[in-house]
């Protein structure tokens, strides 16, 4: 029963092991200049357009708090870190169905669903690896910059990304079982991830049109508010929950259904 996961997590483990390198030096690199921004934040506030500000949740950037969820996370988490699980969970089974592999795969006596729901499972290993990698990082370099950030937040602001995450790699899923091509699936996955992305952090500058962002995952994941206000959104974490899981369901009944 636990064939599948081994395999697809030895498939995952490289790419995890790349991404949290990346990750890990982008980081890093934000954080250096923080000690420079701090001087001019006031100053790189006024010259940001007000959307601009808006749309990525800017406060107190002269704080490391206010920084980290305003700056480092919003693009490094929110934006990358979820255009990379979009894209992942549209390989997941897109290239076994071009490469003739699921063919062989469901020759053994096991079902599409456990197959779907173990490739899905092997997801622990991106998880695990890039939330370790920039947790460490935001926790040993904000003390090397002199602001260090508390344990405990960084952990909660890594701990509710996690459906944040699962719903992005949920849609990369559901376009893993419709489509026959794998770049097509990853492509179209990305693409809407990021295109939520922007919508959500559009409808916040219209009032009249702020409900559409209550569709998008990331405005149900606010790093600025953990680090910032203290505040612990678990009930935002369950609605991804239970939309990642929807997402699954979703992408289950078609898999099951359609003629590989």
């Amino acid at each position: 029963m636990t064939a599948i996961v081994l395999d697809e997590s030895r498939k995952l483990r490289r790419g995890s092991l790349i991404l949290t390198g990346v990750f890990a030096m982008l980081t890093a690199f934000m954080l250096a200049i923080f000690p420079a921004m701090k001087e001019e934040a006031e100053l790189i506030e006024e010259v940001y357009p007000e959307y601009i500000l808006v749309m990525l949740g800017f406060e107190e950037m002269h704080t490391i708090e206010g920084f980290a969820g305003g700056y480092v996370y919003p693009f490094v988490w929110i934006l990358f870190g979820g255009v990379y699980f979009a894209y992942v969970g549209g390989g997941l089974v897109a290239g076994d169905i071009r490469s003739r592999k699921m063919d062989l795969t469901l020759a053994n006596p096991v079902s599409r669903e456990s197959v779907l729901v173990q490739k899905v499972a092997a997801l622990w290993v991106p998880l695990v690896a890039l939330n370790a990698g920039l947790l460490a990082v935001m926790f040993v370099g904000s003390r090397l910059v002199g602001e260090p950030l508390a344990l405990s937040d960084v952990g909660l602001v890594h701990l509710l990304s996690v459906p944040y995450l699962l719903v992005c790699a949920g849609i990369g899923v559901v376009f893993s079982v419709v489509f026959d091509r794998v770049g097509r699936a990853q492509v179209t996955a990305l693409g809407l991830v990021f295109m939520l992305w922007l919508v959500d952090g559009i409808s916040l500058m219209q009032p009249d049109y702020e409900w559409v962002g209550d569709f998008t995952p990331s405005r149900y994941y606010d790093p600025s508010a953990i680090l910032l206000h203290a505040e612990y959104a678990f009930f935002d974490a369950a609605v991804l929950l239970v939309a990642f899981l929807a997402l699954l369901g979703v992408a289950t009944v078609i898999f099951t259904r359609r003629d590989i």
